[in-house]
């Protein structure tokens, strides 16, 4: 869901990045990273830690994106309470809103990715999840929600944003409910087949396939430990298999996941 919702905010800010490169932008060695990694940056770091509008949490999202410095403190003291009110995905919708608001002489693209991320949060916590989950952004650009009169999409705060926002959140939900039974099928396959493997690191190596979308055999060989060579044999093993999928379609540089 990261990984989508990092595709779907590159499309917003008009970014040549899709899934494909957004997975190898992840393993790309660098202290500046590009747009685009910082977007999957943003995404992955807000399934990683439990919801709250933490004025560092805040900060570091709006440095993400770029965006002007603003008093993290005030501002999430305003999404704290546009979550308190109404339903969560009226209050969540609201809370997009502040965020959204809260930078009128910023890039609108990349104020709304900010919205998005606060809806995510701000929903997560109305429904006491343990962990936000990247949803709004995934289906937030679904053509289905095109305006009939061929308008552009709705923005954060306009009259018909909530309306939107209700029907992308509906997409998202049923997508995700698809995506999770999916990847419970390829997990247990995995876990069937792990016993199997002879690499005493193995168990490593499934764990990280387990947590991650995609890994890499260096990646894997440096986690494990083992090295390179025995990392990409147990990999082609899983490969052989049918517990992993490689992703990349690259004779080199490949790289494995559910």
């Amino acid at each position: 869901l990261a990984l989508q919702s990092a595709a779907a905010s590159a499309k917003i800010l008009r970014l040549n990045a899709d899934e494909a490169a957004l997975r190898d932008l992840r393993f790309a060695v660098g202290d500046d990273p590009p747009p685009a990694a910082k977007l999957l940056q943003l995404w992955r770091e807000l399934a990683s830690r439990p919801p709250s509008f933490d004025p560092g949490r805040l900060a570091a999202a709006v440095a993400a994106l770029d965006l002007p410095v603003a008093n993290a403190d005030v501002l999430a003291e305003s999404l704290r309470e546009q979550s308190r009110a109404g339903d969560p995905v009226s209050a969540a919708a609201k809370a997009a809103a502040a965020a959204f608001s809260a930078f009128p002489d910023a890039p609108a693209a990349e104020a709304e990715i900010l919205a998005l991320w606060a809806f995510d949060i701000s929903l997560a916590i109305r429904l006491r999840w343990p962990r936000p989950q990247p949803l709004i952004a995934t289906r937030i650009l679904d053509p289905a929600l095109r305006p009939s009169h061929g308008g552009r999409r709705p923005r954060p705060g306009e009259i018909v944003w909530e309306k939107h926002v209700t029907g992308a959140i509906a997409l998202a939900a049923a997508a995700a409910l698809d995506l999770a039974a999916d990847l419970s099928r390829r997990s247990d396959s995995l876990l069937a087949i792990a016993p199997k493997l002879r690499a005493k690191p193995a168990q490593k190596i499934v764990d990280l396939l387990l947590a991650e979308d995609c890994v890499s055999p260096t990646e894997a060989a440096r986690q494990a430990p083992m090295t390179d060579r025995a990392a990409r044999r147990l990999f082609d093993r899983l490969l052989t298999l049918g517990a992993v999928r490689e992703l990349s379609g690259r004779p080199s540089f490949r790289l494995y996941g559910l």
